[in-house]
């Protein structure tokens, strides 16, 4: 007869397995996906090296899952944000910069999921993610059209602008604060937003 895990057992392991995640992303955070070696995150964790590939058969795979929680967060907050009451220049506004403001306020998650050197497995989930906040922009520019509050345009096409465009605005403030304070930064950010998608 087959071992089968106690519920016990599955969950222990379950917490394990989150505890770990947590102190990864934590690792990333101070030190970007390069330095965040297995040894690193073990320590982090308490745990010996050997233990983290009880979890994830590689150190590319936890990258993964870390990216995938990290930016599934942030895709779900924006979707929030751009779905949520007031017309759709008001929202995109407001996701504009409560997305820049969110990376701000945690630079060195943010410069990961963003831009930071990362072996390909990760580069594969930024694209991924790059398509679902292109899809989000998208949604709330075809409702400014209908709304007449946006002029006719490719929503598709304006959603990319806006996705590569806000990610590299914040690029180099993530990597080395700036001189220009936060508050100025959201505010230009925001701007530059509303006339890529033509509001008046």
């Amino acid at each position: 007869m087959a071992y089968r895990k106690t519920p016990a057992e599955i969950s222990r392991l379950e917490a394990a397995r989150e505890h770990l995640v947590v102190c990864a992303t934590a690792v990333v955070a101070d030190v970007g996906w390069a330095q965040a070696s297995v040894s690193a995150v073990a320590d982090a964790a308490g745990i010996a090296a050997g233990s983290v590939y009880q979890h994830f058969p590689s150190k590319a795979a936890l990258a993964v899952e870390v990216f995938r929680r990290a930016a599934g967060r942030e895709v779900e907050v924006l979707g929030e944000v751009l779905g949520g009451p007031g017309d759709p220049v008001e929202r995109l506004a407001r996701g504009t910069e409560v997305f820049a403001r969110r990376a701000l306020e945690n630079r060195g998650l943010a410069y990961a999921l963003l831009a930071a050197p990362a072996e390909p497995a990760v580069g594969a989930e930024r694209l991924d993610f790059r398509r679902r906040y292109r899809a989000l922009f998208a949604e709330v520019v075809r409702e400014g059209m209908t709304a007449g509050a946006l002029p006719h345009q490719n929503a598709e096409l304006t959603a990319a602008a806006l996705t590569g465009a806000i990610g590299e605005v914040l690029v180099d403030p993530l990597a080395t604060p700036a001189e220009t304070p936060p508050e100025t930064l959201l505010a230009d950010l925001t701007a530059t937003a509303l006339r890529c998608a033509g509001a008046p």
